[in-house]
């Protein structure tokens, strides 16, 4: 029988500043949480467990996995929603098919992939009630989006702890100012099984064909941490103090 998970108090105070500072998680919110099985979405889950126990507020929620259509390890996902009391659906759908059909050679689709699982899960809570999305991208993920955006896609870019999607749907993201590796650190120190590929498409692919931006831009941002310790910390700040009239977008200069 699988114990209780124990999240460090450091995880549960920087999650529990972040939800107050932006208002993420609500009196009365009905949450949706997009549960692929990974490491991420496993502590998300653990913590809106228990936040819905420990909370000043009433909040309800419901964990959510896209199947992509090629099968997939879902068990242990099961069996976990259900240790912790979670409501637990796993949503099938046609989006490796729809994948292989419009792939084009040397293209890669994990945007297109992205956009089809968001797309998947906007639409089950929407028919189901819930009025804010979770997902649980973490601050390495906002750095390796800023930074890839920066030198692939010439913008300055990268992930907000909420926005509103066109359909009024509020996503949430909870985890967006804590570290990965102390995400690592929860699944190590609980003894959390985790399955190998985490049902992700891109695991499906040969290893020669498989995208590399985003591997050597983690690999990138590690070698600036290991110069300067303090790196990450000052990225996160720099997130939240922009400077938008220091650069050239027209919409942000004075004018004179």
């Amino acid at each position: 029988m699988m114990s209780t998970p124990t999240i460090s108090k450091k995880i549960l105070s920087i999650v529990g500043k972040t939800n107050a500072q932006y208002n993420l998680i609500q009196e009365n919110d009905k949450v949706l949480l997009g549960l692929s099985g990974g490491k991420d979405s496993i502590l998300l889950a653990t913590i809106l467990a228990h936040m819905r126990a420990h909370a000043p507020f009433k909040f309800e929620f419901k964990a959510l996995t896209v199947d992509y259509g090629r099968g997939g390890e879902y068990e242990y996902i099961i069996e976990y929603c259900q240790k912790l009391n979670i409501p637990y659906e796993l949503y099938r759908t046609d989006i490796y098919k729809i994948l292989e059909d419009h792939k084009r050679e040397g293209s890669v689709y994990c945007s297109f992939c992205s956009r089809m699982r968001r797309g998947a899960l906007y639409t089950k809570a929407l028919e189901g009630g819930f009025n804010k999305l979770a997902l649980a991208h973490h601050l390495d993920d906002a750095a390796e989006s800023f930074f890839m955006n920066l030198t692939y896609n010439g913008a300055l870019r990268s992930m907000p702890p909420k926005y509103k999607a066109q359909n009024g749907l509020g996503v949430i993201r909870p985890l967006i100012f804590v570290r990965e590796r102390q995400i690592i650190d929860f699944i190590a120190h609980n003894n959390i099984y985790i399955a190998p590929d985490c049902n992700c498409p891109i695991n499906w692919l040969d290893d020669d064909k498989r995208p590399f931006a985003r591997a050597h831009t983690k690999e990138f941002l590690a070698q600036l941490e290991s110069k300067n310790a303090d790196f990450f910390k000052s990225l996160k700040n720099a997130f939240t103090h922009l400077h938008a009239n220091s650069f050239c977008d027209e919409r942000f200069l004075d004018e004179l």
